[in-house]
């Protein structure tokens, strides 16, 4: 999964991040769409592209891959984007703030939702081909822009209601961008397992239960004491992320 940037990272607005410099920044105003924006321009702009939506309420951005496996296989890129967000914001995290992945898209602290991440590809593109890019995007509910208390609102949180004092959507990027060529070089020296087991890892635990992911993305759940395996599709799962609300195109309160 290539992250090299075609270009040196820049920024329009005057915005500086601090990224490694495989990355290319470009930086859209608050009404801007990264996921959207960073589909657009990817099949121009490749691998490394990092698209940042500036926003007080939301962590909004995207980063565009160039996988080098068939589509089928190339899904499970999503696993390492969502190993980076969950670790980026878990290292920001308070201490005993529990932090955990809904398999498979949402991120959720202390049991209420804060955000999510979603995948992108090709319209074109073939299950058994290698497709031209993907795209992993992530929404972070980072201040409740609401007048109801958060106490009424018990399913759903941002991270200033949690106790990430500090944390920026700025600090967030620049972590996930790091974190992320970690994860990156993780799958590339020891497989795609050792990414596995990191998002797994980040999972709500469940006694009783052994989890994994097979070589197309799908959730393999088994249960102590039986001898079916319980199969979560991947595919039709991004098609629709659990966590966006589509009337407002922000994580669902």
């Amino acid at each position: 999964m290539a992250l090299e940037s075609r270009q040196k990272a820049r920024a329009p607005y005057g915005l500086t991040l601090d990224l490694p410099p495989v990355y290319r920044l470009v930086t859209l105003r608050e009404v801007g769409d990264a996921f959207a924006h960073a589909k657009a321009i990817a099949a121009e702009e490749g691998a490394g592209t990092l698209v940042f939506v500036g926003r007080l309420d939301l962590a909004e951005f995207a980063v565009v891959m160039e996988p080098d496996e068939p589509l089928r296989l190339a899904r499970r890129a999503f696993y390492a984007g969502c190993v980076a967000l969950a670790d980026a914001i878990a290292a920001a995290a308070p201490p005993e703030k529990p932090m955990t992945l809904e398999w498979p898209d949402a991120v959720v602290v202390d049991k209420a939702l804060v955000g999510g991440a979603q995948l992108g590809w090709p319209d074109d593109a073939r299950e058994e081909e290698r497709p031209d890019w993907l795209v992993f995007g992530a929404m972070i509910r980072m201040v409740s822009m609401t007048d109801s208390e958060p106490g009424l609102r018990p399913l759903s949180s941002a991270l200033e209601e949690e106790g990430f004092d500090g944390l920026g959507a700025e600090n967030l990027l620049e972590s996930f961008a790091r974190v992320l060529m970690r994860v990156t070089d993780t799958w590339q020296d020891q497989g795609f397992g050792a990414v596995a087991k990191d998002y797994i890892a980040r999972l709500a635990p469940q006694s009783g239960v052994r989890r994994d992911i097979d070589e197309n993305g799908d959730l393999l759940i088994r249960r102590m004491g039986r001898s079916e395996v319980e199969r979560r599709a991947l595919l039709p799962a991004l098609m629709q992320p659990s966590w966006l609300d589509p009337k407002t195109g922000g994580p669902r309160a």
